[in-house]
């Protein structure tokens, strides 16, 4: 496999992690807009959010595995040994691409950008937010491992996403980048600081639940070569030029 500079793969990670922010948020407001109901806010903002899911992780895989998300990254640091350095790179490239993409979707609606006061955490929804980073990185990581083409983990994924949006009651932020980046946002989807913190706290737990389930479950990488890297796989960066 060619090694694809740092810099390009950080820089893939930001956008695709702005623009799934983007779309979680934008997806929101125009929800919260269009209407009154909020179950049907909660199934126009997860539609959107699955099918954005698959399009940004088919297109970005092969440039980065499409991680869009540190607890991901943190996966591929103990599953697959990433250098600590590309995952320090990652993890910042994601953070500042979530928090620009909450603030483009504020512009694109005309919000002014503001500190969420929208306050989610519970014993639920704390308890929602370790299954369903747990769950998320299981199905990362396992079907990696399981060498799955790079379509159908996107389907996967956001499929589960989607799904998860429902039953979970924290409606599944799964994503320590995604949240810091709906503080910035006042909005349908966006989360207050002192939830968000709780929410950080118990997706570390379950992604660590996750890496310990994908051991447990799928001891050993396939031999079979992919063609391109699948989400959430080792894709191998270098410092050099394009």
């Amino acid at each position: 496999m060619t090694a694809v500079p740092l810099w390009r793969a950080s820089l893939a990670e930001a956008v695709g992690t702005g623009l799934l922010v983007t779309v979680v948020v934008g997806s929101g407001i125009a929800a919260e807009r269009l209407s009154t109901d909020a179950g049907l806010r909660l199934l126009e903002n997860s539609t959107a959010t699955a099918l954005g899911l698959f399009v940004i992780i088919v297109l970005l895989a092969p440039v980065s595995g499409a991680h869009l998300n540190p607890a991901v990254t943190l996966a591929s640091v103990v599953l697959d040994r990433r250098r600590g350095r590309d995952a320090a790179a990652f993890v910042a490239a994601q953070t500042a691409g979530a928090i620009g993409g909450a603030l483009l979707a504020n512009a694109m609606f005309s919000v002014t950008p503001a500190v969420s006061r929208t306050e989610r955490a519970d014993a639920g929804t704390v308890l929602a937010e370790v299954v369903a980073t747990a769950g998320l990185v299981l199905l990362v990581a396992g079907l990696t491992r399981a060498a799955a083409a790079v379509p159908v983990i996107a389907a996967a994924v956001g499929a589960y996403i989607g799904a998860a949006y429902w039953f979970t009651s924290s409606t599944a932020f799964a994503n320590p980048a995604a949240t810091i980046g709906r503080v910035v946002s006042d909005t349908f989807a966006g989360i207050a600081p002192a939830s968000a913190g709780a929410f950080l706290l118990a997706q570390l737990v379950g992604a660590t639940v996750g890496i310990l389930l994908t051991m447990a479950l799928f001891p050993r990488r396939p031999d079979a070569k992919r063609a391109h890297p699948a989400p959430g796989a080792a894709v191998r960066v270098g410092s050099g030029s394009a």
